[in-house]
Parts: C-alpha cells; structure tokens; sequence
C-alpha cells in the first residue's frame, strides 16, 4: 500500500488538522466521521477529500464509492451554491456510482453475457441487476436526473429510458430504499418530462409520504416539484411550513437529513415569488 500525504486544515477559528503518513483505513475512517458532521460546510467538505483519496488507493470499492456518490450529491443539493459548480459535483457523484456498478463483480458478469450493443447491453443488464448493486443504481439515477433537471428537455428525453430502468429495478428489489427515494425520484422525474400526466407525480409523491412521513424530503419534494408546476401555491406554503415546524429531534437517525430539509424548506418559501410568477 502506498504512503498517502494530507494536509487539511480550516482556519477562522476552527482546529488546524494534519495528518501524514496515515494508512486507507485511517482515510476512511476520517472521511465517515465528517460526513455524520455533514451538516457543516467544513466537515463535509473535509469527509469528500478523505473519502476521494481513500477510493484513490481502493478504486474497486464498491460501499466506498457510493458513500463518495452520495458526499457529491449532498454537497451539490444543500451545500454549494454556485451553479456550475452543482452541475460537476451531481456528474461526477453519477459517474461515480455508475462506474461502481459496472465494474461490480456480480453485475459486470451479467454484463458480458450479454450479445447487444453496448447501450442496450447496459439497459439490459440493469433490468436483471443483482441486488447487491441497489445503491449504485440508485445514487447513479438520483445524481444524474438532479444534474439533467435543468439540462435541455432534449436530453432529459434521451435519458428517461436508462433513469426508469435504473429505479423501476431498484423498486423492484427494495421500494422503501432510501425511505421512499423509488417513489420520490419518479415523483420528480415526471414534473421533468413533457407530455407526462402530472397526476403520476402526484400519485408517486403520495406513497413516498404515506410510507416514510417522518423523512421530510418526501414532503418536500412534493411542494418544490409537484405543487410549483401545478401552481398550487397554497399547498405548496402549508407543506413548507409544516416541515419548517418539524421537530427534527424526534427522529435521531435522520435527523442530518431532515436538517436539511428544513433549511431547504426555507430556501424555497423565501423564493417562491420567482417561482410562481
């Protein structure tokens, strides 16, 4: 194993850290610490470059990489705010966890049995995907519909089919993953393609809430995505408000999550004048 030489430090205030010479358990051990911390800027910031330079020395990794696709993912959601910026942290979170599932052992088989071409080798080969690929599929479809949601309607056409294989075969193995994340992806995705009947979004944003009420992104999701392109207002405010007043302490084991959610909620009612118009 190679020697890994780090230098992380955070300045106005805060602890100064440095390590060097430290083992990829070390890294990795590190990179899990900051994320439960993830709340901060500074700590996720600092779990991305310990968790990039630990898959660095363990690239095959599966649980490493899609710990790494899903850092992107939150830091692109809730942390950075500048737009491009977003865009590169959701792409490479989806290539991350894309390339995670195709070289998986038990998924590159399959792959390889397969006769067809290869965009239609990979199509096939998620429909049958093992489940032991779930959250690759999952961060993989999650980070690129985020990343395609404001892309040109073209090219969200040209991924739908790979988006519904990827989570229809995650719904299949494990509907409650993520609590509800099947049913709230198609809840969004289908506010994000043309000449699809709302009323889908709806139904599929209303069993993510009904299976999993206590993960506030369910809820809200549902005003952001379904209620703003209905232009119900109203609904849109009282389910904003009602994440708003949430105790997040009731539910410790999300409680990261359901943090975000709140401040989330509260972007998008102090915005929602340019969102309504």
């Amino acid at each position: 194993m190679s020697l890994i030489f780090i230098s992380v430090s955070c300045y106005s205030g805060n602890a100064q850290f440095e390590t060097n010479e430290e083992n990829v358990d070390f890294l990795i051990a590190k990179g899990k610490l900051f994320w439960e911390q993830r709340t901060n800027k500074g700590s996720l910031e600092k779990s991305e470059r310990f968790i990039s330079l630990a898959c660095t020395e363990r690239p095959n990794d599966f649980e490493l990489l899609i710990l790494l696709s899903k850092i992107k993912y939150t830091h692109a959601r809730f942390i950075q705010k500048d737009p491009a910026r977003q865009k590169a942290l959701l792409l490479d979170g989806s290539r991350i966890a894309k390339n995670a599932v195709l070289n998986h052992s038990k998924f590159s088989s399959t792959l390889k049995e397969s006769i067809e071409d290869s965009s239609f080798r990979i199509l096939s080969s998620v429909t049958n995907a093992p489940k032991e690929v779930l959250p690759g599929l999952y961060w993989w479809a999650v980070n690129q519909i985020q990343y395609l949601s404001n892309q040109p309607v073209l090219e969200r056409l040209n991924q739908r089919e790979l988006l519904e294989a990827l989570m229809h075969r995650v719904l299949s193995l494990d509907p409650g993953f993520n609590y509800s994340g099947p049913y709230r992806f198609f809840g969004f995705l289908y506010t994000r393609i043309p000449g699809v009947e709302l009323t889908q979004s709806e139904t599929y944003f209303k069993q993510a809430i009904n299976s999993h009420p206590e993960y506030l992104m369910n809820s809200i999701s549902m005003a952001e995505y379904y209620h703003q392109k209905e232009g119900n207002r109203e609904q849109f405010n009282t389910i904003l408000k009602n994440v708003i007043g949430t105790d997040i302490n009731k539910y410790p084991e999300i409680m990261n999550e359901n943090y975000f959610s709140k401040s989330h909620a509260q972007l998008l009612i102090d915005k929602q004048s340019s969102m309504f118009e």
